[in-house]
């Protein structure tokens, strides 16, 4: 390591460590080593601290042991390095610099100081496990973590769109010479949050230990890696975290410091100022500290020394198009013209056509465009698309129109909501002025669909209509095939299906887990059922979802087959030899940390409460959202628990072999809300139509006992089923 770049880290690290034990002794002496502290919303305590030592810390006094591993690790080189005996003492004192600055930030959060203005702080269990599914299906192929100020406002920009459009997440913060990138984004108006790929951290360098302790839950989440195994940590996420820290502006002892840390993770640096570089491989892929002082190739060039696998997509239209603009919003002031919501008829549909009957790439705009419509109005819309392929199938139509909202989103100053007949989009002042207009909605569905589907469809015809009369006429046979699409799927069944799909996208951080998806059960994500699976196949025939052929029964109800056993034992990498689809106690699927909902046993009342990851608070199983999912995630099987999505729990197929539906005993009440209608048909058929009222929620209970009082008052079903165990 460069003797310059060294030095520099080891000062860094030894200020930041000075810092942090006089804030820790501060904090003692104020409120005592009994005072709880902790990072809001996360099961991992201190995460850099539970990754590499293996401490569960909760309380001031707990902290102590963190301090004196730092001062070790600043101290005199230990026989057994981390890394490479030859990188020695700057690289200790960059984890030392990590669990110093996770202390003080702690801290910070102890004494209400964080999260700074206008910045995120700690990113929660919640959010990691809520952008899981892009990490693992490509949407997300890596991170940037910014540190630092741009030369001016327009080169700040420049460099965050070019991330965009290459869907990294970008999380920034710090600052040069008094200015952060955060407040030049701002004032050029950037819109800044989870949504859009754009995260602001805090606005000094010590907060930058933000996206370096997300990264580490990584290995712990996904990865199944216990805590208080520093390499396999450090290891997992050089392997499969695709972060690189870049620097703008002036590089102090701070930022080397803290670069040295980074650089422990497999993350190398890139700056825009002169400062020395390392270029040999060893710890990082390839290089670790590179120099770019060309801003229009800097982004490029991070790409290049992280490694990162990116595509850009080239769709013919005026605006920019990334999956980073997929959570854009489009505020009413910022808005030129809108449709449908509750403004306008609009619906998307996508239908199967014979190859004979449309021309490829045939775009047709059927009335008034959007320049005739006044600034803030409204007008109808319909989107119809035909398709055709030698391998098209009329099941996969829906499959296809689910991606519309996805594909739309994608443009830059494009807002879509809703699918169907209850669609909602705008167009912004912006993407007006630029050139936007009714006809490149066609072209992004065209260029889209053969880019995603080309292996099923051979032709795409769109028309984009906004005459009145002909949306309405053309909702009419949408409305019909809505409808029969609708009884199609919902009478399929575990039983009709001679295969079931296997998938193994999140393999890519848990690389134990392996998903079964059949009619009746969805992926645990929630964004993939048996339909998808058997599209993506034909998609892609040696991808990540494979036909599992069930085989013999072994036992049909708990929901086990000798193929679905064979096919799970080597996709799992010979780790899990038995699973079940429907039981919660026997043998259950794996989850990865991408679920949606946990199952989980509540002993003491005979049955299983069901949480969301949107819930924050204490559950009557005794455990909060980000502590179950550390009990769950990371490909583990652990009967009594389970990942699930939403949607399995109106599934006939639901636990239904330990009981079925009538095992449920506690749910959030947005989840309540968010399925009553739903679950009335699904409660009526087992006959108990009221029982959804019989289900605790937050507001009758939220311990073991107070659930079960709950439940003799309602006379719940669950009290007088067999005893689970």
């Amino acid at each position: 390591m460069s003797k310059i770049i060294a030095s520099a880290a080891i000062r860094g690290a030894h200020e930041i460590f000075a810092q942090a034990e006089s804030r820790l002794k501060e904090a003692i002496a104020d409120k005592g080593p009994g005072a709880a502290v902790a990072y809001p919303d996360t099961a991992y305590f201190l995460p850099m601290a539970h990754a590499l030592m293996g401490l569960s810390i909760e309380t001031l006094g707990q902290v102590e042991p963190v301090i004196e591993h730092a001062r070790d690790l600043l101290g005199d080189p230990p026989a057994d390095k981390l890394w490479f005996p030859y990188l020695g003492t700057a690289l200790d004192a960059g984890i030392a610099t990590l669990l110093s600055e996770e202390i003080i930030t702690v801290l910070r959060y102890f004494y209400e100081e964080e999260p700074q203005e206008g910045c995120n702080g700690f990113f929660t269990d919640t959010i990691l496990r809520t952008l899981g599914i892009q990490l693992v299906d490509g949407r997300m192929p890596g991170f940037a973590a910014i540190l630092g100020a741009a030369p001016t406002t327009e080169i700040a920009v420049h460099i965050v769109r070019e991330l965009q459009k290459r869907q990294i997440m970008v999380f920034v913060g710090s600052s040069s010479n008094g200015v952060s990138i955060i407040d030049q984004l701002d004032e050029a108006g950037v819109e800044m949050g989870w949504d859009t790929y754009v995260v602001p951290y805090g606005r000094d360098t010590i907060s930058a230990i933000y996206p370096l302790n997300w990264a580490i839950r990584g290995a712990l989440t996904f990865g199944g890696i216990k805590p208080g195994n520093p390499r396999e940590c450090l290891e997992y996420c050089k392997n499969r975290v695709f972060a690189f820290g870049l620097t703008l502006g002036e590089v102090d002892d701070f930022k080397y410091a803290t670069g040295a840390g980074a650089i422990d993770m497999g993350f190398p640096i890139i700056a825009d100022t002169e400062i020395p570089e390392i270029l040999p491989t060893g710890i990082c892929t390839y290089e670790h500290v590179v120099r770019e002082l060309d801003h229009d190739n800097i982004v490029p060039r991070c790409i290049e020394v992280r490694g990162v696998k990116v595509t850009v997509s080239e769709v013919d239209i005026p605006v920019s198009f990334s999956a980073a603009f997929e959570g854009e919003r489009v505020r009413r002031e910022d808005m030129h013209c809108e449709f449908g919501g509750k403004y306008s008829t609009a619906f998307e549909f996508v239908h199967m056509a014979e190859m004979d009957e449309i021309e490829d790439g045939h775009i047709e705009v059927i009335g008034p465009d959007v320049d005739t419509v006044e600034e803030g109005g409204n007008m109808p819309l319909a989107l119809l698309v035909k398709v055709a392929g030698r391998e098209m199938q009329k099941d996969f139509e829906s499959i296809i129109e689910r991606q519309v909202h996805h594909f739309i989103n994608y443009a830059m100053g494009i807002f879509h909501m809703g699918q169907r007949n209850l669609i909602w989009v705008r167009i912004s002042k912006q993407a007006f002025a630029d050139g936007f207009t009714l006809k490149h909605f066609g072209t992004i569905l065209h260029a889209r669909i053969h880019d995603v589907y080309g292996k099923i469809v051979d032709k795409v015809q769109v028309q984009v209509i906004s005459d009145l009369a002909q949306v309405e006429a053309g909702l009419i046979e949408a409305h019909e095939a809505y409808n029969d699409r609708d009884e199609r799927i919902a009478g399929m069944t575990d039983e009709s299906a001679d295969v079931f799909y296997s998938c193994s996208l999140c393999q890519s951080f848990a690389p134990n887990h392996i998903c079964v998806i059949s009619p009746e059960r969805l992926g645990l994500c929630g964004a993939y059922n048996w339909l998808d699976g058997k599209a993506a196949y034909q998609i892609d025939p040696t991808g990540g979802n494979q036909p599992i052929a069930k085989g013999r029964v072994i036992d049909p109800d708990i929901g086990k087959w000798e193929g679905v056993n064979e096919f799970v034992y080597n996709a799992s990498n010979r780790s899990i030899e038995d699973v079940s689809l429907y039981s919660l106690m026997e043998a259950p699927m794996t989850s990865c940390g991408c679920f949606e909902c946990i199952l989980a046993l509540v002993p003491e009342a005979n049955g299983f409460m069901i949480v969301n990851r949107e819930f924050p608070d204490m559950t009557p199983c005794g455990m909060k959202f980000s502590t179950l999912a550390g009990c769950v995630g990371g490909g583990n099987q652990t009967p009594g628990f389970l990942g699930v999505g939403r949607l399995y729990v109106l599934s006939r197929k639901f636990v239904s072999g330990d009981g079925g539906l009538g095992r449920l005993v506690w749910m959030p009440k947005e989840l309540k809300d968010y399925y009553r209608d739903r679950f009335a048909i699904r409660a009526k058929e087992i006959g108990i139509p009221d029982l959804l009222d019989k289900i605790g929620d937050e507001t009758v209970a939220t311990t073991g006992e107070e659930l079960v009082e709950f439940m003799m008052k309602q006379g719940h079903p669950a009290l007088e089923m067999e005893a689970l165990f």
